[in-house]
């Protein structure tokens, strides 16, 4: 076995597994048997259990944060100053071109409750190894919300774009539950895509509420 497709079979058992049982719930020996590989493979590839939870965060965020910059640039050179609802597009956008739909809406699903599970369970390895390697993207977006809405306290900012994370990680980690239960309610069926157009208007209608007097 190669050592790329080693480093696949562990990141793809140890992505299905933390994501299922949670990230304390999940041995470095559930991940061996389920990746066919041996301990040994995992220390030689990852080190520790903490870094192969940072390796499986970062085989996402990685060039999801390359494309979404790549994207704000071109934003910007087509306008000068883009408003906050053109920086939600853009985000969107990223999140759901490029990627095989079937593929795309899995794997989007599993990490979003991947980000669930590091704001519930204590990893703050993980939080030091998000800030260390994508604050400068998020600081980016955040910037654009403080530009549209210069009123709004550092500590709006922050429990607003929470509240917005909350949002998009029940909706898009529940995916396939919520569209089996639209279907039953309303008949409608729905693919992540009309979802997304109907919560990102959500967002931003929250996002830019005027700061209370």
């Amino acid at each position: 076995m190669s050592q790329p497709d080693t480093v696949t079979r562990i990141l793809d058992a140890a992505e299905e597994l933390f994501a299922e049982k949670g990230f304390s719930e999940t041995s470095l020996r559930m991940i061996t048997t389920k990746a066919k590989v041996n301990l040994a493979a995992v220390n030689y590839h990852f080190g520790s259990k903490k870094e192969l939870v940072q390796a499986v965060f970062g085989r996402f965020l990685t060039p999801f944060t390359h494309k979404l910059d790549k994207e704000l640039d071109k934003l910007s050179e087509l306008k000068a100053e883009p408003n906050f609802n053109d920086v939600l597009g853009v985000l969107v956008k990223t999140m759901l071109v490029g990627v095989e739909p079937g593929v795309r809406d899995k794997k989007l699903s599993v990490f979003m409750r991947l980000l669930g599970l590091a704001y519930t369970q204590a990893q703050a390895h993980l939080r030091r190894f998000l800030f260390a390697n994508y604050a400068v993207t998020y600081r980016r977006f955040i910037n654009y919300l403080k530009q549209a809405h210069p009123d709004l306290s550092s500590r709006e900012i922050f429990w607003r774009i929470h509240f917005a994370i909350g949002s998009v990680v029940f909706t898009m980690s529940s995916f396939e539950v919520l569209r089996n239960m639209a279907i039953e309610d309303t008949g409608v069926d729905s693919s992540i895509e009309d979802v997304m157009g109907l919560l990102m208007p959500f967002l931003s209608a929250a996002l830019e509420q005027e700061s209370p007097a």
